[in-house]
């Protein structure tokens, strides 16, 4: 973290913060705790035969990016949260327990993002918007620094196309030996 980064935050926290903003960050925040909103359409799509592929890979790779992200880069990085740094700032949410890079919230929705492009689900532009809203909303809420989100967007897509590619590659092998068999 640098400098730079918390002029970043003090500048939303001192341009952007309204009494509506606030409700409305922390709601747009909880929609991406533990990745449940994604979760949530990775499971409506495993209903429709259309798009079960993508709630596979949708499932697949939230898992992986959750393993990458929360489990491994957190840990061996260690990195405070600005909150914990400045504690100046009054929280709107819980104090986050883990650690701040890369943000979590971040890299499944963009995981989310990523397997929706990929798959060319035509709702993925949506999906995007509420990336970014929710990527925003946990600098907004003082509990990332635009670091953590750079790096949770960038595990978020790593995730998703490593899964991906590995899904399609074993569908294919699947296919292949079950045509021959």
């Amino acid at each position: 973290m640098t400098e730079a980064e918390f002029q970043f935050l003090d500048f939303i926290q001192q341009n952007f913060r309204t009494p509506a903003g606030d409700a409305f960050m922390v709601a747009v925040t909880t929609l991406g705790n533990a990745g449940a909103v994604w979760i949530l359409l990775g499971i409506l799509l495993l209903l429709r035969k259309k798009h079960r592929k993508t709630g596979i890979i949708l499932l697949a790779a939230l898992f992986i990016d959750f393993l990458v992200c929360n489990i491994y880069l957190k840990n061996l990085i260690q990195a405070p949260r600005p909150c914990e740094l400045n504690t100046a700032v009054q929280l709107l949410i819980s104090r986050p327990s883990d650690y701040s890079f890369p943000s979590g919230h971040t890299a499944s929705s963009f995981a989310a993002v990523t397997v929706f492009f990929l798959q060319k689900e035509k709702f993925w532009p949506a999906a995007l918007v509420l990336a970014l809203l929710i990527a925003f909303s946990r600098m907004y809420l003082y509990v990332h620094f635009p670091s953590d989100i750079t790096g949770g967007i960038l595990t978020g897509i790593a995730c998703a196309v490593l899964t991906r590619t590995i899904l399609q590659g074993a569908w294919r092998r699947f296919k292949k030996h079950t045509v021959k068999g």
